[in-house]
């Protein structure tokens, strides 16, 4: 089942996407300065807010994947294809 965050993130344009990446990352950095220094009530808080980061670079590269051309995805896969051997 998606989560509701996952699915609040769909709605926003790509603009707002980014604006919201960055406000989330220089709000983690905060709680993990201030967890270091202080300690917070709740630790779980950055976790949540980890993974709140990586929501939203998914739902990013999820759009620029869906308008890259088809020369661009065959490349992609090629690049994919020729990791997995690594």
């Amino acid at each position: 089942m998606a989560s509701k965050k996952y699915l609040e993130l769909q709605d926003f344009s790509l603009e707002e996407l980014r604006d919201q990446l960055t406000d989330t990352q220089a709000q983690y950095t905060s709680m993990k300065f201030d967890h270091a220094i202080s300690g917070l009530d709740n630790p779980m808080k950055l976790r949540e807010m980890r993974r709140d980061v990586a929501r939203v670079q998914s739902e990013i590269r999820r759009r620029e994947i869906a308008e890259m051309t088809p020369e661009q995805l065959a490349n992609r896969s090629k690049i994919r294809a020729r990791r997995r051997r690594k």
